[in-house]
């Protein structure tokens, strides 16, 4: 397991000696504004549900994912987030050679690891603005059984268009397409990009997390969405009770309360985009464009989290550091393959605390 995940609010708590209702965590890409209102009162109301077994296959929670995004039954998978999706994909479609469009989130190929499956990267850059190279991915997908996209992606924020997803798989039948949509909740036109209802290609997998939009990644659920014979491959690992009861419960209430779910999504929506336009223009302007800003070069990416190179001389740990100073947590990407220690990511939260670290990073830069 990759040391270094995001939202290690404990460690920093400990090291300045405070609580952690004192940290400030943006290094963990989870939703500002969540939970929706009412489901900790919810959970707090079921908390007897803790008292007996949940359903060992989680079948309400599958049926519910069905009905909400009108896909037939036997096309989902609940899980215990998406993490389990993927550490158990590639040994339940029997991937021998797995392509990782990256720089991305380190699980991916960590599954491959644990399941000896080998594995390359196909690398965007930063000349690129990482934005991934359609071509290059169709090019060395000839040579694999299965593509890992994260799209959006984390940590670069970048977006593939629909259509050349859709493009791949066609031009790639025999080869899965596993398709992360987790950050995909906080685009305007999710619903238009988001591939999960596709019903045409059998080569696709698309997986889920209502860990990040729903501010719930204590509870740990996701789903995956795919041809029936995948759902059935991956059935056969699947571990009775490995979606706990108050998970079930909680994703239910969500699921089932769209007077509740459909406005919070678009006022998270609007929120984000609004907080990111602000964000980039404390710290000098930087918002459609790449552009250093106080000794920080930001990329552009669709969603509400922020990649950031540092131009000068200080690393990426350096950074972190001086910023933990003021009890506030940001993502050292250093451990991402394919990007460097002068790389790291902010989750923005609201308006006073983004600005707060706006103002931290302008001095600490400009020193």
């Amino acid at each position: 397991m990759i040391k270094g995940h995001g939202g290690n609010v404990q460690a920093l708590a400990k090291m300045h000696n405070c609580s952690i209702d004192e940290i400030i965590d943006m290094s963990s890409n989870i939703n500002p504004l969540g939970p929706p209102e009412g489901l900790e009162e919810f959970i707090a109301a079921n908390i007897h549900l803790i008292r007996s077994l949940p359903q060992p296959d989680a079948a309400d929670i599958t049926l519910a994912f069905s009905r909400y995004y009108n896909i037939p039954l036997n096309r989902v998978a609940a899980g215990n987030g998406t993490t389990w999706f993927i550490y158990t994909l590639p040994q339940a479609i029997q991937s021998k050679k797995v392509v990782i469009v990256g720089p991305t989130y380190s699980d991916y190929r960590d599954g491959c690891i644990m399941n000896c499956v080998d594995f390359e990267f196909c690398m965007s850059d930063a000349q690129n603005m990482f934005q991934p190279d359609i071509n290059k991915i169709s090019d060395m997908a000839k040579n694999a059984d299965t593509v890992i996209i994260c799209n959006p992606n984390n940590p670069t924020g970048t977006l593939i268009p629909k259509d050349s997803i859709i493009e791949l798989l066609k031009a790639h039948p025999s080869t899965y397409f596993v398709i992360d949509e987790s950050y995909l909740p906080f685009l305007i036109n999710a619903d238009k990009i988001s591939l999960i209802s596709e019903p045409s290609f059998s080569n696709l997998i698309v997986i889920s997390s209502m860990s990040k939009i729903f501010r719930i990644p204590g509870l740990r659920t996701g789903y995956l969405s795919a041809a029936p014979d995948v759902v059935e491959k991956l059935m056969k690992y699947y571990q009775p009770w490995s979606v706990n009861a108050l998970s079930q419960a909680a994703t239910s209430y969500i699921l089932k309360s769209p007077e509740i779910i459909r406005p919070f999504l678009d006022m998270t929506r609007l929120f984000v985009q609004t907080e990111k336009k602000v964000f980039q223009d404390a710290l000098g302007g930087c918002s459609n464009s790449i552009n250093v800003c106080n000794g920080l070069k930001l990329y552009p990416g669709s969603t509400y989290f922020l990649l950031a190179e540092i131009t000068g001389s200080m690393t990426s740990q350096q950074v972190c550091k001086m910023v933990g100073e003021h009890k506030i947590l940001i993502r050292d990407c250093a451990n991402f393959d394919g990007l460097s220690n002068h790389f790291v990511r902010f989750s923005l939260k609201d308006r006073e605390t983004n600005l707060k670290l706006a103002e931290i990073l302008t001095k600490l830069l400009s020193e």
